[in-house]
């Protein structure tokens, strides 16, 4: 059974992109919606990552009302998905999409009791749904006047029943609309003007159900500050403009306390202007009031701006003056224009917990962050957040020894993910993030646990170092050996306008480092962050991430004319070779470095006409493995007379019908054994002997195959390939050792893939446990930006039984082979394949039918006519070829399936308890 141990992404740098409800918050990761519980004490991180939308998800609201809890989520394909939980309980579905919008959904807001919700789009309209049923429907269309983009929207009921919605967005003012019943609809009553710059948020604070009871909006803008409106019951009119002349009244910017009405005839509320509050240096994102609940019964205010901090107000209860009671995040004078030294980019979110006694918040590295109030200290004391990437994941690679994997991709950064242990708990967390670069980057591999290599956009590869700060945090909470190959440097650390991280010395009692004495704010490692660092209880939060977990550079490799493309190291660390992106043989070589010196081993091998897409090392470093766009692979062998020269062994320039994208080598067991997987939807299995490759087994899919690995070692005389494709999915296939026929075929729950493509696919070095029992992983990275790591599995060496995990998304997870693809049975049962291939004879049939009556036509046209245009020969000549491609098509699709019904006669073994095994129909012929 396949268990999802691991996720990582990042969240979506957008103001309404996440809430938070008891037990849940869900938040966007890309265009996936992702489920975590901040309060959940063993630190498990992301729970799941829903798919359903196709572009990134700007906002997502929360309601629980007496149908049970829904989850809106609004994106920037224009829709909007109503999730519903799933029997099970677990996780989420979608249960319907609302398509009304025409432009990128950007907000929502709701109310939970009455099922009410808004969504605020780039076409520049809010639209009012309820939720009946489990099912949505349109209440009321509201078009803002004048036009502009919703970017915020609250909603409140008053005492009276009256609901009150507060838009505002792409204007300095906001716009109050209210129904006085469920029949009616919603009508601007109010223009709150004061803002000098967008407002980016809304939120009103209701103490209690009481119609009497005063009722606080507080907005945020980006001109800095936040402004307070108090509705008040009164039946005194209020002075002001007409509601037919709200939307054209011009806007006045001062501190004006004109009083406006809404509300229902007999029940009006005023709103006043009530407090300004001035403090952050940057704009304001999201302003939230917390929870009526423990120390925060009073009316408290958080507020998320892009200063990096986040702010926490309220009234003084002599004064009535609102002040900054706390204030957390980045205060420190190391704010600087990087990651790498110490800058956040500013918190695009702020949430409380449901109890009001926490918070958390999100940063511009997609990172959350937490902290919890501690009544014996009376502070906040900063909590395990999560973090992950947030662009897409390009490139994987395990450490040698599997201590730890490092993940690479779009959004210029290098992660480490390990294993924390304690107490007999295990989960996955980021340990490091040892590159922070100017440059997208598109491939990784380790050399040792102690150096790894990473390829980017800038068209050379860097080489890093492991510190002693990440070596003793890994050997503190992950359990691994710490490092005695040679002398490792203390940090690193890089300049606020550089790429190159630079090797630096801890600092000494006497805040001495590198021999010369340098202030506290410019060294970014002093003595105390060095010793906080090392003796951690924890995984480290973001700032130590940003600013101390960085690598040392140790060299720089030239030679390519343009982006790298791949990477490979050999399993004995002495070699790495690479390519970059081409479009002529000049520039579509392999060069390999030695790892000793870093010098370039000459001459480069000349081999493809186009871009090198993969590069693998055979087990034992013999051969070469090289596969491209130019559709073949090539093999290059070990020199005998220099062991750091290769020299083509054989190749095939065709190996597949279109592009190469992905190559890998099977255990040394198997002898020599590599797959290569293409955009032709299919992976071929190849057997190297003699000078020559076989192609011995191939398996096709319903899509382009984007990244193909087999596990390290046999497991029951059988070993197992893994592939996944641009759609996302993941397939395993159990081969026998001797033949490499397939014992079994499954294919990873959809709950459980990417919902972009498979970029890598990584196994991570096997451990044996106690007993004969295999523990294996594997580490999916894919364009939706996230990483699933392992899929855990047990397996006792019985064949048909799969035990391995794997991770996705940078997730792990554990299959086995009752759960394969839906369908399994049904797919491969003989009646239904002779229903497809008599499907297909039907469709071939028809094709040949229209081209003889074609054919006959234009001949009884010459017939009568005695000539034939040049419009008319051309129609005949291109009649007769798609004829004949007809017929070859027809006459594989007979063969193919002769084949199939030969191969569901085959048993697996000589065993009788074997059953017959049918063959899976690929899934582009079901």
């Amino acid at each position: 059974m396949a268990t999802l141990d691991f996720l990582a992404a990042g969240g979506n740098r957008h103001p309404s992109a996440a809430d938070w409800a008891p037990g849940l918050m869900a938040f966007g990761a890309g265009n996936n919606l992702a489920l975590w519980n901040p309060e959940d004490e063993l630190c498990r991180g992301i729970t799941a990552l829903l798919s359903a939308h196709t572009d990134t998800i700007n906002a997502v609201k929360i309601l629980d009302g007496d149908t049970g809890r829904r989850i809106i989520t609004g994106s920037a394909d224009r829709t909007i998905h109503v999730w519903k939980a799933t029997l099970e309980g677990s996780t989420f579905e979608s249960i319907q999409c609302l398509t009304e919008h025409q432009g990128s959904v950007n907000v929502l807001s709701g109310l939970s009791d009455s099922g009410l919700f808004a969504s605020g789009s780039a076409d520049g309209t809010v639209n009012l749904w309820s939720i009946a049923d489990s099912e949505a429907r349109l209440v009321q269309l509201i078009s803002l006047k004048p036009r502009y983009l919703p970017l915020t929207s609250a909603l409140v009921q008053l005492g009276d029943g009256t609901v009150l919605l507060a838009v505002a967005g792409t204007s300095n003012r906001i716009q109050l609309y209210a129904r006085s019943g469920d029949a009616t609809p919603f009508e601007l009553q109010a223009t709150l003007a004061g803002h000098e710059g967008w407002v980016r948020s809304l939120d009103f604070d209701m103490r209690s159900s009481d119609s009497e009871t005063d009722i606080i909006l507080a907005s945020a803008s980006q001109d800095k500050y936040i402004r307070l409106w108090r509705l008040h019951r009164s039946q005194e009119p209020a002075y002001g403009l007409e509601p037919s002349d709200l939307a054209s009244a011009p806007v006045k910017k001062s501190l004006s306390n004109k009083a406006h009405q809404v509300g229902a005839a007999k029940h009006k509320y005023n709103v006043t202007f009530e407090a300004l509050l001035i403090g952050h240096e940057d704009w304001v994102y999201t302003v939230r009031w917390a929870p009526s609940q423990g120390k925060l019964a009073t009316s408290t205010l958080l507020s998320a701006s892009a200063d990096n901090s986040i702010a926490i107000w309220r009234a003084d209860e002599t004064s009535g003056v609102w002040i900054c009671e706390t204030r957390l995040g980045e205060i420190s004078a190391q704010k600087g224009s990087t990651t790498a030294t110490g800058s956040t980019g500013g918190f695009w979110i702020g949430l409380w917990r449901p109890d009001g006694l926490g918070v958390t918040s999100l940063g511009r590295t997609g990172s959350w962050k937490q902290w919890a109030y501690d009544s014996s200290s009376d502070s906040w004391l900063q909590q395990m957040g999560i973090s992950g990437h947030t662009k897409e994941v390009q490139g994987l690679a395990w450490a040698p020894d599997g201590s730890y994997l490092l993940s690479t991709g779009s959004d210029q950064t290098t992660r480490l993910f390990s294993e924390w242990k304690r107490n007999g708990n295990l989960s996955w967390h980021e340990f490091a993030r040892p590159q922070i670069h100017g440059y997208d980057l598109n491939c990784i591999g380790a050399l040792t646990p102690n150096q790894f290599i990473s390829g980017a956009d800038e068209k050379l590869l860097r080489v890093f170092n492991k510190p002693k700060v990440t070596d003793q945090l890994l050997s503190n909470l992950c359990g691994t050996k710490s490092s005695t190959e040679g002398e490792l440097p203390d940090a690193a650390n890089i300049p606020v306008l550089g790429l190159s991280n630079k090797a630096v010395a801890a600092a000494g009692d006497d805040n001495v480092a590198n021999g010369t004495e340098e202030d506290e704010h410019d060294h970014p490692l002093t003595n105390v962050a060095h010793n906080a660092a090392v003796q951690l209880d924890h995984p480290p939060f973001e700032e130590h991430l940003a600013r101390h977990s960085l690598w040392p550079e140790h060299e720089k490799l030239y030679g390519h004319g343009y982006e790298v493309s791949t990477a490979a190291c050999s399993n004995d660390g002495m070699l790495v070779a690479t390519a970059c992106k081409a479009s002529s043989i000049d520039h579509s070589v392999i060069r390999l470095y030695e790892s000793q010196e870093w010098r370039e081993v000459k001459p480069p091998l000349t081999a493809h006409s186009l871009t090198v897409t993969g590069l693998a090392f055979s087990p034992d470093d013999r051969y070469l493995l090289s596969v491209s766009r130019d559709r073949g692979w090539f093999v290059f062998e070990r020199g005998q007379s220099d062991s750091k020269a290769y020299n083509l062994y054989c190749n095939n320039p065709k190996g597949h019908s279109r592009m190469i994208l992905d190559c890998s080598w099977a255990p040394k067991d198997l002898g020599y054994v590599f797959a290569t997987a293409g955009r032709d939807k299919a992976v071929k299995v190849w057997r190297l002997a003699d000078g020559k490759a076989e192609c011995v087994r191939t398996e096709t899919t319903n899509a382009a195959v984007t990244a193909v690995a087999f596990s390290m070692k046999l497991d029951a005389s059988n070993v197992t390939l893994a592939f996944g494709t641009e759609e996302g999915n993941v397939h395993i296939v159990r081969l026998d050792a001797d033949s490499l026929g397939v014992l079994s075929s499954a294919m990873l729950d959809q709950k459980n893939v990417p919902s972009g493509a498979v970029n890598a696919l990584r196994w991570r070095p096997i451990r044996y446990d106690s007993g004969d029992a295999i523990q294996g992983q594997i580490a999916v990275a894919s364009d939706d930006a996230s990483e699933r790591r392992t899929l855990q599995g047990n397996t006792s060496g019985a064949v048909g039984k799969s035990g391995w995990n794997g991770l996705a998304k940078q997730s792990l997870t554990d299959l086995s082979e009752s759960e394969a693809s839906p369908g399994l049975g049904s797919f491969a049962s003989p009646t239904v394949l002779r229903g497809y291939s008599y499907h297909y004879m039907l469709v071939y049939v028809s094709m040949f039918g229209l081209g003889i009556i074609t054919i006959v036509e234009v001949v009884l046209e010459y017939q009568e006519c005695r000539t034939v245009s040049n419009g008319r020969a051309a129609g005949a000549i291109f009649t007769f070829m798609a004829l004949v491609f007809t017929m070859v098509s027809l006459t594989s699709h007979i063969r193919t399936y002769s084949r199939r019904k030969e191969c569901q006669g085959e048993r697996l073994c000589g065993s009788s308890q074997c059953v017959r095994k049918s063959v899976i129909l690929p899934e582009s012929s079901r």
